[in-house]
């Protein structure tokens, strides 16, 4: 999945924004919590799972590494160059309706246009 889409995707979510920070890493955020991170130079994106069972279970299998720097939470990392572009997306929404539905009442509320 190329970065353009990565970008295009995650900015497509109510609420989220793009900043480049920690060494040049695209990072997508909602209500000023990260839900995606770009690595260009480890060509990865890490992604927060619906639990951290589930992010083990990704990384059992081999699908997923254990994303760097992000050791708790069940963050993982896909690389960009092996992984369907498809799962990468549901991935990135999953991530985000983790996060925005864990952001305080007052942020959530605006994030559905209400």
């Amino acid at each position: 999945m190329s970065p353009e889409a990565i970008k295009d995707h995650a900015l497509a979510h109510p609420g989220a924004c793009h900043v480049v920070q920690w060494r040049g890493s695209d990072v997508y955020k909602v209500g000023g919590k990260v839900f995606a991170l770009v690595s260009h130079k480890r060509g990865q994106i890490s992604v927060k799972c619906s639990d951290e069972a589930a992010a083990a279970f990704l990384i059992e299998i081999g699908v997923a590494t254990r994303a760097p720097y992000l050791p708790r939470g069940g963050w993982v990392a896909f690389d960009l160059a092996t992984s369907d572009a498809g799962d990468l997306q549901e991935r990135i929404s999953l991530s985000y309706r983790v996060v925005s539905t864990a952001l305080p009442a007052e942020l959530r509320q605006g994030l559905d246009g209400s």
